[in-house]
């Protein structure tokens, strides 16, 4: 399927996803999510593919969501259409691994949809925030709840009450990102990542997300079942023999997804 905002490859068992609105600095709008949603869906969807990359320019991963889309529309308009909600509970659902790649700008709806992902992995020109308190509104998708789960309260109301930036440096110190690394190598780094996590098993892989996503929803205590649960559970797996007997005899494992 050809899109208008986003490209779409699929290769090695990989699907990148780069965001493409360049004169728009990539913000989002509702044809960008939709179209964002729907290239996720199908990717869950496929076979072949194994993990997701979500990747915008050098200049901007994305630079907020659209301001000219939003000026107009009235609290009924946005509420009753639930502006937002049906794409990003999309991504939500997607079970299989999904590595943002920033470069730039990732602000407001940059940063929130980068906050979906698994994981980010950074350049050193990576920035960081959340703005919407200079348009008069609060962050809509994640920008108050998931920053404040990953950086801590301190963070989170420091850069949502002053709208100020966080460098990519920052970002990696407060557990925002992964790792950073040069401009240059950033896609090989996170393509490299994602080619990895491809080698595994994908019945192991949807488990791990499961499970870490698990430790912001519940207490300590059930966290810690779930997760024995689920160890517990992949002992039925033909990869967790698989995995155990290649660690045993020194070989390389060949996981085959049962």
């Amino acid at each position: 399927m050809a899109y208008e905002t986003i490209n779409l490859d699929v290769d090695d068992h990989i699907a990148l996803i780069t965001l493409n609105r360049p004169d728009a600095l990539n913000a989002l709008n509702d044809v960008l999510m939709g179209e964002l949603a729907d290239a996720l869906k199908g990717a869950q969807e496929n076979e072949k593919v194994r993990c997701i990359v979500i990747t915008g320019s050098e200049k901007a991963f994305a630079a907020g969501a659209d301001i000219s889309m939003m000026k107009d529309k009235s609290f009924v308009d946005v509420f009753s259409g639930d502006l937002f909600t049906p794409e990003t509970d999309q991504i939500m659902r997607v079970r299989k691994p999904i590595i943002a790649a920033v470069s730039g700008y990732a602000l407001g709806g940059g940063c929130e949809l980068a906050m979906m992902c698994d994981f980010i992995i950074a350049s050193e020109t990576a920035k960081f925030g959340q703005p919407e308190i200079n348009l008069g509104v609060v962050a809509g998708i994640g920008g108050t709840q998931r920053l404040t789960r990953l950086v801590g309260k301190s963070k989170a109301m420091d850069m949502n009450l002053t709208g100020r930036f966080m460098d990519a440096e920052e970002a990696e110190r407060a557990g925002l990102v992964s790792r950073v690394v040069p401009v240059k190598k950033l896609m090989d780094e996170a393509m490299g990542a994602a080619a990895k996590i491809a080698e595994k098993s994908m019945i192991t892989v949807m488990v791990v997300k499961e499970a870490v996503n698990r430790a912001y929803e519940v207490p300590l205590r059930e966290g810690l079942l779930f997760e024995r649960r689920a160890f517990h559970s992949l002992f039925a797996t033909e990869d967790q023999k698989e995995g155990m007997a290649a660690f045993v005899e020194k070989r390389e494992a060949q996981f085959r997804d049962r």
